[in-house]
């Protein structure tokens, strides 16, 4: 299929092939019909793409701060590398879509296949989209009004948050697409409208829909016209859908308000607000997020867990519904809005109009039809790339990759790791396609696919490396060693007892193939260049050592995935794993004892499993503590490990800088770049293989470190 994504990195826009995604349990697989531009919000991306790094970094002062603490901790280029990787990355565009339901997910209600739906959905033949952002088209809506439903809510719960009664006098600054939007749906509600634009085209329209308006190209005053218009009293109420940089906007709605009044911004606008305008009114003034509750809730979006109607009226599916409900009752109407039709496939010269500035507001793209494009591959899983080179059966001692899963990890530290190890690339696949793509045309994969049970089938492939969300790592290493296949996968192997169990029998269950398939977890630092030096200067001391690991995490939300305990299995599971195997990997001994604590779980401030230390004794007689901190500074090294033994220290910094105290002949290792071992961890593994060798960590290490990362996540 075909789908637009954007390059931030130059702005420039594309019509790539994308293999057509598999349908989520809680989502529908839907075939576009028509899509709307947001003209606002796809002309910001543009024009971000387009400029150069400075302006970008102009443009987004809190990235720069990131920037500037990660330089700090980890170096310039490193730093340098990040922000060129996040650069290169293409973004998906379009969240107007009205289509055909293909396919629905596993525990979707309330739709079949074949209904007629408005979502978020991108601009792409096939999109998939969460249930609760989709709504059914009445019979009565064509597919071209269905597509502005989501503008609609946005201006929806801009007026929901205004809460305007019925006779209020309501002033809407910026006339685009959504402004037009929201005087409507104020008209339709009792209101009287006064709105403001620069553009004579857009007022007219506004006038049509029966509102006052104030031109301000031609220095007309807004304050004095909103005066006359409130009868002297001030307007109740301002929506300000304008993006703008200004601080204006808000200073003047503030002006034009009756005391207590209400302002909601809906677009973009300058903040630094005067205490003066709000004190004096007692204005209130709020921010509206996008279609309504629900919106950027991991639990409602993509878990699909419902706000009760009792206590939660209007979500964002429920006002979309309301919009649906409205344009069958042609109280909102759209015709007037539609200036520009596009077929998909001449899609960049719809954004070389949005990037010109000439006038326009909706701007629709119309896909073919079935009966038009019979030939549309709409269930095709793979995408094949350089089919002028094509991948033939490596011989029995080569290795041939299948890659699940192209996110930010995968794709900017571990493929580029194992194409420096020579071996063959030969299928990536990701849940939605465009990071697979991006991955298959950066590092020169053969297929794309959405589908991994593909590279499980490929007799070709003889190594799977699993780089999915944690859930998915021990369902999708049994199916990689039932295969035959040998498997590399990103910790953690488990994220419950029972699915370590499983990885046990299936692992088991193949130690009777002729060459059984080996099996590897991530786990990187070990094989960092200082870590190995310092192996080697531990392996002349006897004496039992005491290991101190203090790990700076940061702070991640509880709604961010790898904090759910179904989904990532939470930090002391999902990252906490690394420094006791490093630990483990250093003192060269079992772990006969362990122990933890965590801060709370009572305390307050939102305290979770991402504050713990734990202590590990050793068989040898050394011990350990990992301190795992999730409330330090970014300023302070994420990663520092301290070695005490036989009156010598060795500290490590950051996996930059390490330094002996007391050694003979020797003093510090400084790296150029911070190197935790992912090139060497890859290489290693690939060895492995390609020779016939044991896997580099041993199955029992694996296991071992994996039950005590479950048992340490439930100390009490």
């Amino acid at each position: 299929m075909k789908q637009i994504l954007q390059h931030l990195g130059n702005g420039t826009t594309e019509i790539a092939d994308i293999p057509c995604p598999s349908v989520k349990p809680g989502h529908l697989l839907i075939r576009s019909t028509v899509s709307l531009l947001s003209v606002g919000t796809e002309r910001m991306l543009l024009e971000f793409g387009k400029a150069s790094l400075i302006n970008k970094a102009r443009q987004q002062p809190d990235k720069v701060r990131m920037v500037l603490d990660k330089i700090k901790t980890d170096g310039l280029l490193p730093a340098i590398t990040t922000i060129r990787n996040k650069l290169d990355q293409p973004i998906p565009m379009g969240y107007c879509n009205a289509g055909i339901v293909l396919e629905v997910g596993k525990g979707v209600e309330g739709f079949k296949v074949g209904d007629r739906v408005a979502s978020n959905g991108k601009h792409a033949e096939v999109t998939m989209v969460s249930k609760h952002l989709c709504a059914r088209i009445p019979d009565t809506v064509s597919d071209e009004h269905a597509t502005f439903t989501v503008m609609s809510a946005i201006a929806l719960q801009g007026i929901r948050l205004a809460a305007p009664t019925l006779g209020e006098s309501v002033v809407v600054t910026g006339l685009g697409l959504i402004g037009l939007l929201t005087v409507q749906l104020l008209r339709a509600q009792g209101c009287r409208v006064l709105g403001l634009d620069f553009d004579q085209d857009k007022l007219r329209l506004a006038r049509a829909f029966g509102v006052d308006t104030v031109d301000l190209s031609i220095g007309q005053d807004p304050l004095m016209t909103a005066q006359e218009f409130s009868r002297q009293r001030g307007v109740d109420a301002v929506i300000i859908t304008a993006s703008t940089q200004s601080n204006e906007p808000i200073h003047q709605a503030a002006q034009m308000c009756r005391k207590r009044g209400r302002i909601v911004l809906v677009g973009v606008a300058g903040l630094e607000l005067s205490r003066a305008d709000f004190f004096e009114k007692e204005l209130t003034f709020q921010v509206s997020c996008s279609y309504g509750p629900g919106r950027y809730d991991p639990a409602y979006e993509e878990a699909g867990q419902d706000y009760p109607v009792g206590y939660v009226r209007w979500t964002e599916q429920r006002n979309f519904e309301a919009i649906l409900d409205m344009l069958a009752d042609k109280r909102l109407q759209t015709d007037r809005l539609i200036t520009h039709r596009f077929a998909f496939e001449n899609a960049t010269d719809a954004y070389a109009l949005v990037s010109d500035g000439r006038f326009s507001l909706g701007i629709l793209l119309e896909y073919p039809s079935a009966k038009q494009s019979p030939e549309l591959p709409l269930r095709e899983q793979t995408l094949r790339l350089h089919v002028e080179k094509p991948h033939t059966v490596a011989p029995p001692s080569g290795v041939v990759i299948g890659f699940i899963g192209s996110g930010n990890y995968a794709s900017q530290v571990l493929i580029p790791a194992f194409k420096a190890t020579g071996a063959m690339l030969q299928t990536v696949a990701s849940s939605l396609g465009v990071s697979g793509v991006h991955a298959g045309r950066k590092y020169g994969f053969y297929k794309i696919t959405t589908d991994a049970t593909e590279i499980f089938n490929d007799t070709a492939i003889n190594t799977a490396v699993i780089t999915t969300r944690h859930d998915n790592h021990a369902h999708m290493v049994c199916e990689a060693l039932n295969a035959g296949k040998h498997v590399f996968v990103e910790k953690p192997l488990a994220i419950t007892p029972a699915q370590l169990d499983e990885i046990i029998i299936a692992y088991q269950q193949t130690r009777t193939h002729e060459n059984p398939p080996l099996l590897m977890v991530g786990f990187n630092r070990r094989f960092a260049p200082q870590i190995q030096k310092m192996q080697m200067l531990l392996q002349g001391v006897s004496e039992p050592k005491v290991f101190v690991m203090t790990v700076n995490a940061g702070m991640i939300p509880s709604q961010h995935w790898t904090q759910d305990r179904d989904i990532g299995g939470g930090r002391i599971i999902g990252e906490a794993c690394h420094f006791i195997d490093l630990l483990r990997y250093l003192a060269g001994a079992e772990v006969v004892n362990r122990g933890a604590m965590i801060l709370g779980p009572n305390a307050g401030y939102g305290i979770r499993d991402d504050k713990m230390t734990i202590t590990l004794q050793f068989a040898e007689g050394s011990m350990g503590t990992v301190h795992y901190l999730a409330n330090g500074h970014k300023s302070f090294p994420k990663e520092r490990l301290e070695v005490f033994c036989a009156g010598r220290i060795l500290q490590l910094d950051n996996f930059r800088r390490l330094r002996g105290y007391g050694w003979p002949k020797f003093t510090s290792m400084t790296l150029w770049r911070q190197d935790k071992g992912q090139k060497a961890c890859a290489q290693s593994f690939v060895n492995a293989v390609s020779q016939g060798q044991p896997s580099p960590i041993s199955f029992t290490e694996l296991i071992e470190v994996s039950r005590l990362s479950l048992a340490l996540a439930n100390p009490l």
